[in-house]
């Protein structure tokens, strides 16, 4: 079961990826209209695009199966993958579910955009793709990356590790086809329109993912007891973030 919740976990981190400030400037940048104006193909660009991102979470799966080998090595079994997964998962849902005290790292590191003035699609598309795909080399937006990574190395799998992190990274490459119909400023407005109005839809399918890892490696270790305790913090949390949410919401329509 752990397995299908990482699938889950892996296809959700990578949506969640569009809302960060690299994401919303490829939606932007890598257009129809936008590759139009440059005099390029905005299908073949797309495609580069989408391949650095496939090869960007082979990079990172590359470097997962190199941690899954370690564990093998050691010797270390199901039993240890599922206390990894469940204690990062808890740090991850308290993390995104902003419990005050609990953070992990941010990375806050843009995409260079002077390439697409200065470089020919397969440079720029291919190394904007690689950068988003590999998960960790812009802005992390949630952190069910961290626990992807966790899954992936504490399998003991290099196989499995590095199909989930290609998968992370293919899904991630794949947002570049919400902007394929971007042909004028008033549908790239509607774009983002509607990120904005699903931007806290996100954090909670990133916040649920997380969450069924948790009461997924509670159970297995602890039995009902433990998932029906993990099933609390999740909901919990999640509560706690729809709140502090409608907070500031409230906050900015009196401001």
């Amino acid at each position: 079961m752990l397995r299908g919740a990482a699938i889950v976990l892996a296809l959700v981190a990578a949506a969640r990826g569009m809302w960060s400030p690299c994401g919303l400037s490829m939606l932007s940048t890598i257009t129809p209209l936008a590759e139009k104006l440059r005099g390029h193909s905005f299908s073949v660009t797309a495609t580069w695009f989408t391949l650095g991102s496939v090869v960007g979470g082979a990079s990172l799966g590359s470097l997962c199966a190199l941690g899954a080998v370690v564990v093998h090595a050691l010797g270390l079994g199901t039993m240890f993958m599922l206390w990894v997964s469940g204690l990062v998962a808890l740090v991850a849902v308290l993390t995104d579910g902003h419990v005050r005290g609990i953070r992990l790292p941010v990375i806050p590191r843009q995409v260079n955009e002077q390439w697409v003035d200065r470089y020919r699609p397969i440079v720029y598309a291919a190394g904007f793709g690689w950068q988003i795909g590999a998960g960790f080399t812009t802005y992390v937006m949630t952190a069910a990356n961290y626990l992807l990574v966790a899954i992936a190395v504490s399998s003991g799998s290099p196989i499995a590790a590095f199909a989930l992190c290609l998968l992370f990274g293919t899904a991630r490459g794949a947002g570049i086809l919400l902007s394929s119909r971007v042909t004028s400023p008033t549908q790239l407005l509607a774009v983002h329109a509607w990120l904005d109005d699903h931007e806290q839809a996100s954090e909670q399918c990133c916040l649920a993912a997380e969450s069924l890892v948790l009461i997924v490696g509670a159970g297995a270790v602890f039995g009902l007891v433990g998932a029906l305790a993990a099933l609390v913090v999740g909901a919990g949390t999640m509560l706690h973030l729809r709140r502090s949410r409608k907070v500031e919401d409230h906050d900015l329509v009196r401001a």
